[in-house]
């Protein structure tokens, strides 16, 4: 997949938006929309500036909402594409939050794979990464040796009884973070392709921990 895609900032869901406040963007699911996740801001801490992302592309109808990627079978999920997306959100970043003193990302399934690939793009502008019930895209890119170096900070949930990401991408996310990443990680018991009350509680400490950390922290990890 090599055609370039645009993100509609009109679309564009925000919350609390200041430009002195860091930033937390967030990326839906396949078949989703930018009000999806929206409804999580009342779950995350106070000080975020909040952005829900409008994903560029319409699934094959009858399939409702956006999708970031194309998905052909539940194994059919390119890394170019994956790729092509990410670079879409960080146009999108550099035309509506260039000015925002600090970034996190937070994606579920789809949009989790986006916040990850456009991690490993451009591993400098993001200061954390949330990644829920998604996974890594397999294949080396440019800046992993520059990950592996920083290690930053991604938070990684799943449901035990997911069967929406085929166990092959877990498998493969299950090794790449701990190499690339300061990972943490949580499996819930039960869960199914969802989020859980319990993983909203640990998604709430880890963007507390990172609101807090002072931004000299997050200067000397990008050198």
């Amino acid at each position: 997949m090599t055609d370039l895609l645009t993100i509609d900032a009109t679309a564009t869901r925000w919350a609390h938006r200041a430009p002195e406040a860091p930033l937390l963007v967030l990326l839906h699911g396949y078949g989703a929309d930018e009000n999806d996740l929206f409804g999580l801001v009342r779950y995350l801490p106070d000080g975020l500036a909040v952005a829900s992302v409008a994903a560029p592309l319409a699934p094959p109808w009858p399939t409702p909402g956006r999708s970031w990627y194309p998905i052909e079978g539940l194994n059919g999920r390119d890394p170019a594409a994956v790729t092509t997306a990410a670079q879409a959100l960080l146009n999108w970043l550099d035309a509506e939050a260039a000015d925002a003193p600090r970034i996190a990302l937070l994606g579920f399934s789809q949009g989790a794979a986006v916040a990850m690939q456009a991690l490993r793009l451009a591993p400098e502008r993001f200061g954390a990464v949330v990644a829920l019930s998604g996974y890594v895209a397999p294949g080396e890119m440019p800046l992993d040796a520059k990950l592996r170096e920083t290690k930053p900070t991604v938070f990684w949930g799943r449901g035990s009884n997911d069967e929406v990401i085929p166990h092959a991408l877990i498998a493969h996310t299950s090794q790449w973070l701990p190499e690339h990443t300061d990972l943490v990680g949580r499996i819930y018991t039960g869960l199914t392709h969802s989020i859980s009350a319990d993983e909203l509680d640990d998604v709430h400490v880890f963007l507390t921990k990172w609101r807090d950390e002072p931004e000299a922290a997050e200067a000397e990890t990008a050198v």
